[in-house]
Formats: C-alpha cells, sequence, structure tokens
C-alpha cells in the first residue's frame, strides 16, 4: 500500500484519484500519523440490494394501500391532501 502526506495528496489528488481508479489502496499521513486509508469504492450491483433485502419481510396490504394513497396527492395537483375526506 502506497504512502502519502496529506499535503502531497491536496496537491496531486487527480494523480492519487487515478492510481485509486487503478485499484491502488493509499494512506494519507498528517506528521507521519496515517489518517485516512483511500481505496476503490466498491460497485454496488443488484445482487446486492437483493442480499441486503433478504431479511426484510413482505409488505403488508394496508402499506401498499398507503402508498397508493399518497401517490394520489403527488401526481394530481388538484388534490388537496389536507382536506377532509
Amino acid at each position: 500500500m502506497r504512502t502519502m502526506t496529506a499535503t502531497e495528496a491536496s496537491r496531486r489528488f487527480s494523480d492519487l484519484l487515478d492510481a485509486i481508479e487503478r485499484g491502488e489502496r493509499v494512506t494519507i499521513t498528517r506528521g507521519h500519523v496515517p489518517v485516512a486509508e483511500i481505496g476503490p469504492a466498491r460497485r454496488r450491483t443488484g445482487a446486492d440490494l437483493s442480499a441486503a433485502l433478504s431479511d426484510v419481510p413482505p409488505l403488508d396490504d394496508r402499506f401498499e394501500d398507503d402508498i397508493a394513497d399518497a401517490l394520489v396527492y403527488v401526481r394530481d395537483e388538484d388534490v388537496d391532501p389536507w382536506a377532509e375526506t
């Protein structure tokens, strides 16, 4: 892992991002003390979302009805959401 000072990272930020984009991880130091580790961002996929939601219980019918009712107010400018029904 490459190491650079905060000053060097600031002055060569574009080069730093290029290195990270190539897959390098860089430790940033301030006063010879490591303060940050920077690496490539993890790419997110639909599979990641599916895995994250796998333990979430399905929504109940009432929740779906509430969302449908709310969307009426978002889509129709003539509907007053505060009017008594």
